[in-house]
């Protein structure tokens, strides 16, 4: 049997919270026992019993003062945008006018507070890269006390690299910190209690947690929802929305057979022989959108349970020690889910909600369409589709080749998009002022000059 010990070692030296070494050995083990974390497509069944969120939201009443003084808004905040060109956190970029994520989150909290009377809680699961750039963001609100680490900031850990060949912890001396990796948003759980933060939660009385991505817009506290989460006694409730074809690579829910168990599988916890099962969304209908709602009660009751760690089940992802150098050590790089969490507690549920709940940013398509038109936030920095969208938000496809990096949309301009169903741009394009796209239009520029598209309406 491999020792852990100088992992527990390394991870001491870099003062990593215990909370987060138990959680990584308990996934080591699992390694080392030859454990997979493949979850075969023969082991499941699609999940359907789903409840719907519009139904929910119908029937219930908005929340009292005194149950929404009872929860806390927990935004994962750690992600940097590397892949849009950002060296920041993703959260810093504007959105409308010099309003950025955070911006627009603070705003959100800031209502809830003056709903509820009470100073509703905000924590940012930041990393270690996106801390400094944060609290120095927020000393724009030190005056509601946003800007202090000791009230705002919940710090993400990070584990190490193993050799593939030795099950050692991985070495780099070119780049040390490169031996080290995130440990996937399943850190959540062992950072909430080895901070500290889940046992001062539950003494300042706070009983429910809405969790979700700094970077999804959608994802905002909805009265009437956290009334019904409070009355259902349901632990644990992620919500999900139907699968597209945009979203075929993503987790997606599912029953194991084995016990009828509500579980989340990973696109790396599927066999290279399942992927086209996995990607079935006929088949697969709901994923995974990272929105949690979670009994901070409940769930200390399980950590005590089960000796300060959640059981979630293991993610082996096989990188190199450098991933920009494929001749560099071949590691593994062990990570959990948050999500994975459905299966941890008794009575979990999922919630299919509309699409107007998940508007993640991911590319720079994904950026236009929030600086458009065809987003409507209000004061209280909850944001709404426009126009003729129904519910559905515009199809945003740009170029890659050309508008990757965030930067790139200065020179693109803003049409209005509020009456899009779809809009293709493939080449260099400039758009004037007062440029209206309705339905399904299409750019196309073979050329590298960029092509000046004039003021006025373009409809299918």
């Amino acid at each position: 049997m491999k020792s852990f010990a100088p992992f527990e070692e390394k991870m001491n030296k870099e003062g990593i919270a215990p909370a987060a070494i138990k959680a990584f050995e308990r996934c080591y083990q699992s390694l080392v026992n030859n454990e997979s974390g493949m979850i075969p497509e023969e082991s499941i069944i699609p999940a359907q019993d789903v409840e719907d969120w519009n139904t929910i939201i119908a029937n219930t009443p908005e929340a009292s003062k005194e149950v929404l003084a009872q929860c806390v808004c927990i935004k994962l905040n750690g992600g940097l945008g590397t892949s849009m060109g950002l060296q920041k956190a993703k959260s810093l970029l504007p959105l409308k006018g010099d309003d950025t994520f955070l911006d627009l989150i603070i705003k959100q909290v800031k209502a809830l507070r003056k709903i509820s009377g009470t100073q509703v809680r905000l924590l940012l699961m930041n990393s270690f890269s996106t801390s400094e750039d944060t609290l120095q963001y927020l000393e724009k609100y030190a005056t509601d006390g946003f800007n202090l680490a000791s009230e705002v900031e919940l710090m993400q850990n990070k584990v190490p690299k193993i050799d593939a060949e030795t099950f050692e912890p991985a070495v780099y001396p070119e780049q040390p910190d490169m031996e080290w990796c995130p440990p996937g948003h399943g850190d959540l759980y062992p950072a909430l209690i080895g901070s500290g933060w889940l046992d001062q939660l539950l003494k300042d009385g706070v009983k429910y947690a809405f969790i979700s991505n700094s970077d999804n817009l959608g994802a905002q506290m909805d009265l009437r929802f956290l009334q019904w989460f409070a009355q259902s006694n349901a632990p644990f409730v992620m919500e999900v929305t139907r699968r597209t074809e945009s979203d075929k690579k993503g987790g997606h829910l599912a029953v194991r057979k084995s016990d009828d168990q509500l579980i989340l599988r990973e696109v790396a916890q599927c066999p290279n022989e399942d992927i086209n099962e996995f990607q079935n969304i006929e088949k697969h209908q709901y994923f995974n959108t990272n929105t949690l709602w979670i009994r901070l009660d409940i769930l200390k009751q399980i950590l005590d349970d089960n000796d300060g760690v959640l059981p979630l089940p293991m993610i082996r992802n096989s990188k190199t020690v450098n991933p920009r150098d494929a001749a560099s050590t071949p590691v593994y790089q062990l990570e959990t889910a948050m999500g994975a969490g459905i299966e941890c507690f008794n009575g979990a549920k999922a919630v299919n909600v509309p699409r107007s709940r998940f508007f993640p940013v991911k590319t720079s398509s994904d950026l236009l369409l929030l600086r458009s038109d065809a987003v409507e936030i209000n004061e209280d920095g909850l944001m709404q589709l426009a126009g003729e969208c129904q519910g559905v938000a515009p199809v945003i496809d740009l170029d890659s080749k050309i508008y990757k990096l965030v930067d790139s949309l200065d020179s693109l301009g803003i049409p209005s998009l509020k009456n899009t169903k779809k809009l293709t741009i493939k080449g260099p394009f400039h758009f004037n002022d007062q440029v209206i796209i309705e339905g399904t239009v299409n750019f196309n520029n073979d050329s590298c000059e960029t092509k000046e598209i004039t003021s006025g309406t373009y409809k299918s």
